[in-house]
């Protein structure tokens, strides 16, 4: 009979068990970490809102925070940012106090001057180095992560490291995974091939006296001078491309922003993360000098450092590159 259940009938939703409830205010564990992380950029020129911008796109962090000692311009740039909120995944953005980077789990140090036109990386040095100096001071006993990239990053990252008395691995600077990028680049372009096809790297000085590491490099697993049609005597006009690159920039625009902006941001990536990715990043190294060379990093910072494959050539130049930056170092005492 219609509308009648015949006798120990259930209705099937009361014999399945009940889906568990979801609190859509709990993140996923797999986001978790990331989710935490407390972002701390000092300088908000140029540079430092391009950090911001990838780092906020990339959604590494949860809080990021800006400082400069032009006050009214980090709250402008921290403003303008958050407007942004809708466009990027949640991060709250505001400007602070030196102070409080210390409550930060990675601290970005874009302060100071720009290069100009044809100068080179190290002329900007004793400019940038006391305004490092100054932060490193204020940065004792900090206990996160710092990331260097105002020029000379090689020899700030001394500075830094040096006058905030963390361990090496805690204190990096981008290094030459910029340069890296620019050669793996300019290679695919050459070959016609993808990028992220292109396994090559640069290491030493974020500079004048880098050195591309020409005979390890790969282009799908296919050793870079086996490949067809290439020819070993492009190699130092390449090299030498890849140096410049800055300088061509700057000679247009004024400054270099944005693909450094993207490099920092994969750092802090791997830092908030744990991601453990071998990349040339600098650090002091055992022999005193900050240069890039590969290593592990992750939560830890740059540790784990690796000396790549070298021929001889390769080798003499990297050490000519670490005697330069000693040198620039040095100039610093007197």
């Amino acid at each position: 009979m219609l509308g009648t259940r015949p006798p120990g009938f259930q209705p099937a939703a009361t014999n399945r068990q009940r889906p568990p409830r979801i609190d859509s205010r709990v993140p996923p564990p797999a986001i978790l970490q990331a989710m935490k992380a407390r972002i701390g950029i000092i300088g908000t020129g140029w540079v430092g809102t391009s950090v911001a911008f990838s780092t906020l796109l990339a959604g590494h962090a949860r809080e990021l925070w800006l400082h400069d000692t032009r006050t009214a311009v980090a709250e402008g740039e921290a403003m303008d940012l958050a407007d942004g909120a809708a466009f990027y995944p949640p991060c709250a953005v505001s400007a602070v106090p030196l102070a409080q980077m210390r409550e930060a789990d990675v601290v970005v140090l874009a302060a100071g001057r720009n290069g100009r036109p044809d100068e080179s990386r190290l002329d900007l040095l004793r400019d940038n180095a006391r305004i490092a100096a100054g932060i490193g001071v204020a940065l004792k006993g900090f206990a996160g992560i710092v990331i260097v990239v105002t020029n000379p990053v090689d020899v700030l990252t001394r500075v830094v490291q040096a006058a905030s008395g963390l361990p090496p691995e805690r204190v990096l600077g981008t290094g030459t995974l910029l340069d890296t990028a620019r050669l793996r680049e300019r290679l695919a372009v050459r070959l016609g091939v993808a990028t992220q096809s292109v396994h090559a790297q640069v290491v030493g000085e974020h500079g004048d006296s880098s050195v591309a590491l020409w005979s390890g490099a790969r282009v799908g697993g296919v050793a870079l001078r086996d490949w067809p049609g290439w020819q070993a005597q492009d190699e130092a006009a390449l090299a030498q491309q890849v140096r410049r690159a800055a300088y061509e920039v700057i000679q247009r625009k004024g400054a270099t922003n944005h693909a450094i902006g993207l490099v920092t941001a994969e750092l802090i990536g791997c830092i908030v993360n744990d991601e453990r990715r071998l990349l040339p990043v600098s650090r002091v190294q055992d022999n005193g000098v900050a240069l890039s060379l590969p290593a592990l990093v992750g939560a830890a910072g740059a540790s784990q450092v690796t000396a790549p494959a070298m021929d001889r050539a390769e080798r003499e130049a990297l050490v000519a590159s670490s005697d330069l930056l000693d040198r620039a170092f040095g100039t610093l005492a007197g």
